[in-house]
């Protein structure tokens, strides 16, 4: 049975061709060594393509302007790091649903080489590849050249990622620390919306959590709630705390009942730990766990996202500023969708009723409603008004369900703030949402 080589960086970074296409892994499971050290290469390389996924490395190759015209990025999800490199003009976003951001990905092109980051060979001759099985499994599938950075340091998680050694290529040893997401403590307005939310939240039900200060409120808000389960893309740190409370059992979930089931995991050491050899954990790939049609197997499966701004139709802009990729659609249409589907389902779009803009006249900060009669020019809608369901702000929650563009209008200015709410309801009478005896 073939059995991978063991090799340098330097001989890693040699396998890489002029005109190769990459792929590496998610979030987390960044190959963090290959991405540092990529830019290496560019003396002899015309052209090499990378495509990345929530990425965490502040790589030369895509940072540094130089060498803009030696490589290109392309992204599934953009984090702070891709924005801030966009402006070169080497990275480009990749329109995608989650669940089929490889299976897509792959129609159009297929890569060259595939790295990730992993864990540590077992005795079995498995490697788990640990805290990431988005699109990974897919791409090792489908790749020439298979690549893994196996760290002592990264949790063995189970699930269906663990990858024969016998599908491995090279395994290059790397000791650098798991990245780890900081703690983010929800501020006021994200209490109140988390409550809220928690509110609507039945014993039993399989819950969805992104990262950030609303889902850690939500996250908070949900002690004294019994056997709650989880089917969700991200597996986070809330999450495993809420699992050693006894909050989240899973013992009445419909789809893998008593399995916590996600796509990929990212949060604090704690969780990591927690995860580690960890059996009712399964991080199963993203193209099933992110299906809307397995989400809507579970019964009571509630979505909570959060969105940029909302227009008065319901339209969600969740990922662009204008035409300026912010971050991604990743799950957010699968899981809204999916949870809809689902018997007795419900979705929470979540956003504060304002934001701080800066006014490009003046150059001063304005505070502004993100609850908008037409979205920015160019804003991309990550989830339509056909499946927007429950829409909240810290002044209060209104349900879309069913409702007509008038009835639409008139919720969704009821939880904007109150000093923009008069200039909404002109707005909408301009545009023709609504009739001027509404004024009345």
């Amino acid at each position: 049975m073939k059995q991978p080589t063991y090799i340098s960086i330097q001989e890693m970074l040699d396998l890489v061709k002029d005109q190769d296409e990459i792929v590496v892994g998610m979030a987390a499971n960044e190959p963090q060594t290959f991405m540092a050290n990529l830019h290496k290469i560019a003396n002899r390389i015309e052209h090499v393509s990378v495509t990345n996924c929530l990425p965490i490395t502040n790589a030369d190759f895509f940072i540094d302007e130089q060498y803009r015209h030696k490589f290109t990025l392309d992204g599934w999800f953009y984090t702070g790091v891709l924005r801030k490199a966009h402006q070169h003009g080497n990275i480009s976003f990749i329109p995608n649903h989650l669940h089929l951001a490889g299976y897509k990905r792959l129609f159009h092109k297929k890569p060259n080489i595939f790295i990730s980051a992993a864990a540590m060979p077992d005795a079995n001759g498995y490697v788990s590849l640990s805290l990431s099985n988005v699109y990974e499994k897919q791409m090792i599938e489908a790749a020439d050249i298979v690549i893994l950075e196996i760290n002592p340091n990264f949790p063995r998680t189970l699930g269906d990622l663990e990858v024969h050694l016998s599908e491995v290529d090279y395994l290059v040893k790397v000791d650098y620390p798991v990245p780890t997401l900081p703690d983010i403590e929800p501020n006021e307005k994200d209490m109140v919306i988390g409550k809220l939310i928690a509110e609507k939240i039945n014993d039993g039900d399989t819950i969805q959590l992104g990262i950030g200060g609303m889902p850690n409120a939500v996250a908070k808000s949900l002690y004294g709630k019994k056997d709650l389960g989880i089917h969700t893309e991200m597996f986070t740190s809330e999450m495993a705390k809420l699992i050693k409370a006894g909050v989240i059992t899973g013992k009445n979930k419909t789809l893998h009942r008593g399995k916590h089931v996600c796509c990929f995991a990212y949060g604090n050491q704690e969780l990591y730990d927690f995860i580690n050899d960890n059996p009712s954990v399964w991080i199963l790939n993203g193209h099933y766990v992110n299906d809307p049609n397995v989400i809507g197997k579970n019964k009571q499966q509630v979505s909570i996202n959060s969105t940029i701004e909302i227009d008065l139709s319901g339209q969600c802009a969740s990922e662009s500023l204008g035409t300026q990729q912010f971050s991604g659609t990743g799950g957010q249409a699968d899981t809204a969708i999916g949870a809809q589907i689902s018997e007795g389902g419900r979705s929470f779009i979540a956003l504060y009723s304002t934001a701080m803009v800066k006014n490009p006249e003046t150059g001063l900060r304005e505070e502004t409603s993100k609850i908008v009669t037409t979205l920015k020019t160019g804003a991309a809608v990550t989830l339509s008004r056909n499946d927007v369901d429950y829409v909240v702000t810290e002044y209060g929650m209104v349900s879309l369900r069913g409702t007509n563009i008038r009835e639409r209008a008139l919720l969704l200015i009821s939880i904007a703030h109150p000093k923009f709410r008069e200039q909404l309801l002109k707005e909408a009478i301009e545009v023709g949402y609504l009739h001027e005896s509404f004024l009345v």
